[in-house]
């Protein structure tokens, strides 16, 4: 019989964790992992440890030959802000565990506020790119007031945000700013993740250079739309009826 999931955070560092958590999950489009890898890799944020899922299944990715933790925790060189990234897809059925394993280190930290970028895809026009914020009054009123940062005017935040906020308003998390914006599959949805980075400016005066990564967007949306032309160019070709390949055309 299998154990239930749980998760247990393991830091290994003396100096004190404080400041807010940035929280980036692996989901549709990956969003906000992509946001916080490119902050903790270009800001020069140091690994100070990891979570370990335990009772499902988990991966090991490799960079280099080296294998390393899917769910790491990073620390500013000031100790000012913290960073939770996971590669490892957390279900929705699995979103109490996480919540419980984190709030529980979160206990042992003076970590005074989450912020959670979570990328879905959800029906939007082409003017509604944004990112909109889900936010407890306290982390509104600290972090909010006098952006430009619009609210989310409906909907329902399920899995990991849904269970963080709702322990938030509790008062068994510190408070929590949701960020969500409109993801695209099959991702990485850099344009998607450029949207947090300048959030994180806007929000918390994070001095980011994105050149790199509005490069690599450029690239991408290149990919696709020379991609969508040769699959235009066969169906053409082959005529109605005759085409052999998916009628999904997500990735555009």
């Amino acid at each position: 019989m299998a154990s239930d999931p749980a998760y247990t955070v393991s830091v290994e560092t003396d100096e004190p964790i404080e400041g807010p958590l940035f929280v980036g999950l692996s989901n549709v489009g990956m969003a906000g992992l992509t946001a916080v890898d490119f902050l903790v890799t270009h800001l020069e944020f140091e690994r100070i440890g990891h979570v370990r899922a335990r009772g499902l299944p988990d991966i090991t990715p490799v960079e280099d030959g080296v294998p390393r933790h899917p769910m790491r925790v990073y620390a500013s060189p000031q100790a000012e802000y913290c960073v939770l990234l996971s590669e490892l897809f957390v279900p929705v059925w699995a979103a109490d565990a996480f919540a419980d394993g984190i709030l529980a280190w979160i206990d042992s930290t003076e970590i005074d506020e989450m912020a959670v970028f979570h990328g879905i895809p959800f029906p939007h026009g082409p003017d509604g790119h944004d990112v909109f914020y889900v936010a407890t009054p306290t982390y509104r009123n600290r972090r909010l007031e006098g952006t430009d940062v619009p609210p989310a005017s409906g909907g329902v935040l399920d899995g990991v945000a849904g269970e963080l906020a709702a322990r938030s308003l509790d008062g068994e998390a510190p408070p929590l700013g949701a960020y969500v914006t409109p993801t695209h599959p099959p991702g990485p949805d850099l344009e998607a993740s450029l949207r947090y980075l300048d959030l994180l400016r806007t929000v918390y005066g994070l001095e980011i250079d994105d050149d790199q990564l509005r490069e690599r967007a450029a690239e991408l949306q290149r990919y696709y739309a020379e991609l969508a032309d040769r699959m235009a160019s066969l169906e053409a070709q082959e005529g109605p009826g005759s085409q052999n390949f998916p009628e999904d055309r997500m990735f555009m």
